[in-house]
């Protein structure tokens, strides 16, 4: 069976429709405050998570600090959090989490705008005017957020598998389409789909450590895995030694062996 992950926009039932396809499937169902929480092993405030899951962040700031740390700590407690199960995810970030996993099967869910408006009205108690600017304002800084994460837009059909329209269909319509489409023998983990998630996990979560770490935030690097064998790349501080570093890799449960191919930052671009 597959990781299924639900997109909503700013409106809508994705948290009711995820619980329902769990339910069908007799699985587990997580949410963006349940990745927040496991991503807080890695060190990162639970606050700023949340503002980036959440809130995303303006321009100017983005331009002044880096999200990869944020990134990968998701990232990393995402795969944690799925490795080896059947789980259902709904929140914004989530079609982004797992690239390359064969058994997932990532949904976005859309709607009329007339319905969307209705749906805010009705939650938080708008005038017509106000629940549609809401709506655009909260499109708008996911559109930024998720391009500043991942360089991606997630209005991009080709990032999804299946795509629901909820003013055509009721939620438990859509369940249904869910569920079937999970059966589908494309969408089945495979010997080699869950060594690529496994591969994937311990990847991230050694991306994680080290780029979380005081000696190397903001560090650019690259992490693979291939069963315990890591190798890392990229530009490390000029006082940060190759031995350091990998002494932090080898204590990440899951590594057996390191290999590092870094360019040394200068002092002036330290």
């Amino acid at each position: 069976m597959p990781i299924i992950t639900i997109y909503q926009g700013a409106s809508g039932s994705g948290q009711e429709l995820a619980e329902a396809v769990a339910r069908e499937l007799g699985c587990g169902c997580i949410s963006r405050e349940v990745l927040v929480e496991a991503s807080r092993k890695y060190g990162i405030p639970q606050a700023k998570l949340k503002e980036v899951v959440e809130k995303g962040q303006p321009w100017l700031e983005r331009m002044l600090q880096s999200l990869v740390p944020y990134r990968t700590a998701l990232q990393a407690a995402f795969c944690e959090l799925v490795q080896g199960k059947t789980v259902v995810y709904h929140g914004h970030i989530g079609h982004e989490l797992l690239p390359n996993v064969r058994h997932a099967l990532k949904v976005l869910l859309t709607a009329p705008m007339e319905m969307r408006v209705e749906q805010v009205q009705e939650r938080y108690k708008l005038n017509q005017a106000a629940a549609r600017r809401y709506i655009d304002e909260i499109d708008r800084a996911r559109t930024r957020r998720i391009m500043a994460m991942f360089d991606t837009d997630w209005r991009d059909p080709s990032r999804y598998d299946l795509s629901l329209n909820l003013g055509k269909m009721t939620v438990a319509e859509a369940t249904r389409m869910i569920v079937e489409a999970s059966k589908l023998p494309g969408y089945q983990s495979t010997a080699a789909s869950e060594e690529r998630l496994r591969n994937l996990t311990l990847a991230m979560r050694v991306h994680a450590t080290l780029i979380t770490s005081q000696e190397l935030m903001g560090a650019r690097l690259e992490v693979n895995a291939d069963g315990g064998k890591v190798s890392v790349s990229g530009a490390v501080p000029y006082w940060v030694s190759d031995e350091v570093i990998k002494r932090q890799v080898l204590q990440v449960p899951g590594v057996d062996r390191v290999e590092t191919d870094f360019t040394v930052a200068p002092p002036e671009l330290a």
